[in-house]
């Protein structure tokens, strides 16, 4: 399975930025799905998950009320939808497919990972 994430960029604090993770194989669509991210000079981050069927979603509570994951299956691409961003949430964004599922907040649950894509967000 290869991951792609997209949609990343520059904006303003208060901003939104739509991130899409598309998958290369349609097996990935029994799979979980994670968002995390990681900021210069800090370790890697969960922010969200999704499961197969997109019917259990789980949230960093930095992010929770903020941004919402979803995910269509017939495209096979989840999403990330950020909203009211602020400059703490600039880092890069990585998706993860897992080997479940059901992946849950862990890296260790995710086996496939895509090349990240940078959000940044000035004050």
């Amino acid at each position: 399975v290869q991951l792609q994430a997209s949609g990343g960029g520059f904006v303003q604090a208060g901003g939104s930025l739509r991130l899409s993770c598309a998958a290369s194989r349609r097996t990935s669509s029994n799979n979980a799905v994670g968002w995390f991210r990681r900021a210069p000079g800090t370790e890697r981050e969960f922010v969200a998950s999704i499961s197969w069927n997109g019917g259990r979603s789980l949230y960093a509570d930095t992010v929770k009320g903020r941004f919402t994951i979803s995910r269509d299956r017939a495209t096979n691409t989840v999403y990330l939808e950020m909203n009211n961003l602020k400059p703490e949430d600039t880092a890069v964004y990585y998706c993860a497919a897992a080997a479940s599922a059901y992946g849950g907040s862990s890296s260790e649950s995710y086996r496939y990972w895509g090349l990240g894509t940078q959000v940044t967000v000035s004050s």
